[in-house]
């Protein structure tokens, strides 16, 4: 049975563009499915996944389903959601802090 295209959140070309314009590598999965986080990002030293969830919208469109739900809790590595461009500066800050030590 053919997947049907998956659903971006409107922030997310966004959030790419901006990652991209600070030297971060993107690498975009949202396509993959079954509850993988729609962004891999990098920084020297570091990856991260990322869930693109948009801000803007009310908190009940914000939830995870429920596959990424059980993504989430799956998954042993870093992983985390990210609401606007604000969230994710603040993350690649954090994420490059945490590799200089």
């Amino acid at each position: 049975m053919a997947r049907l295209a998956a659903r971006v959140d409107d922030n997310q070309r966004e959030i790419v563009k901006f990652l991209r314009s600070i030297g971060v590598s993107v690498q975009i999965l949202s396509m993959v499915g079954k509850g993988c986080p729609d962004l891999l990002i990098g920084v020297p030293g570091a990856n991260d996944l990322w869930e693109i969830k948009d801000g803007k919208k009310v908190a009940s469109a914000q939830k995870l389903t429920i596959h990424e739900y059980e993504w989430h809790q799956r998954w042993r590595g870093p992983a985390c959601i990210v609401r606007s461009v604000e969230e994710a500066q603040e993350r690649v800050e954090w994420l490059r802090k945490g590799v200089q030590g």
